[in-house]
């Protein structure tokens, strides 16, 4: 704040027989502190403003980076070539990968990418970072997703919340449709409709039961087409679901249908 000189804060004596005397006094005053004000301090004023607008920009940035800066690396760049496909490349989650990795909360998981697809953000809430090791809602482990292709996330969620029987395998949670009609919103994002489930399968890798779901869901959040994949181990329930709009599903169904085969925990 700019500070007035000495002698403009000193009473000023007006005579009181004029009116318009005092009126001239009041102008002056105001003009003798205004006029300094401006002459001196708007240069250094307008100075600091434009330092202070280039020291928060980089802040700002920082703050609210755009998407494309949390994903900008190629997995293909990282990953190494699928045993099974070299056309795909591999993703092995491990401890350094997830916070319930690393509390031992999921056991490790496993699926194929296109090679151009590229890693997003999960936000700190929703990584279930805040509650581990003993999370009463399900998370988001890792989400991969490309523009022209879809989009991937694994979503584990505690076992008690399906069921109360400790080390609980998939059969015992219930039928497919039971388990999906409890986790459906985490494949769609907001509801699912038992009319949108158009296909269930049952398959075995090892001694692994997975529950298998093609979707069409068209006011799902996360796209109008979701296949998902189901298995519990431990005392989690973990979920891969794969989305896509209408366009990438026309040009990627099988590419996409890859992806979710390949998913083992």
């Amino acid at each position: 704040m700019a500070t007035l000189p000495f002698t403009s804060l000193c009473p000023i004596t007006v005579s009181s027989s004029s009116s318009s005397s005092r009126l001239t006094a009041l102008h002056a005053l105001r003009a003798s502190a205004s006029e300094p004000v401006l002459s001196q301090h708007t240069p250094r004023r307008e100075f600091l403003k434009g330092i202070g607008l280039q020291a928060l920009l980089p802040l700002v940035l920082l703050r609210e980076a755009p998407p494309s800066l949390a994903r900008e690396v190629e997995v293909g760049s990282f990953l190494p070539p699928s045993p099974s496909d070299p056309s795909f490349v591999l993703f092995k989650a491990s401890p350094k990968d997830t916070p319930a990795l690393r509390a031992g909360n999921v056991q490790p998981y496993k699926f194929i990418l296109p090679p151009t697809w590229k890693q997003a953000r999960v936000a700190n809430i929703l990584s279930g970072n805040y509650c581990q090791p003993k999370c009463a809602e399900p998370w988001v482990e890792v989400k991969f997703e490309d523009e022209k292709q879809g989009k991937v996330q694994v979503v584990a969620s505690p076992l008690i919340r399906l069921t109360n029987k400790p080390n609980a395998t998939i059969e015992d949670i219930g039928s497919p449709e039971k388990v999906i009609a409890s986790l459906g919103p985490f494949v769609t994002g907001n509801t699912l409709d038992p009319d949108e489930l158009l296909e269930t399968s049952v398959e075995k890798l090892g001694d692994q039961t997975y529950y298998k779901y093609v979707l069409e869901t068209p006011y799902a959040l996360t796209g109008t087409h979701n296949l998902a994949k189901a298995t519990a181990k431990g005392n989690t329930v973990v979920l891969f679901v794969v989305s896509a709009n209408d366009k990438q599903w026309q040009t990627s169904e099988e590419t996409l249908k890859a992806v979710l085969d390949s998913f083992e925990v």
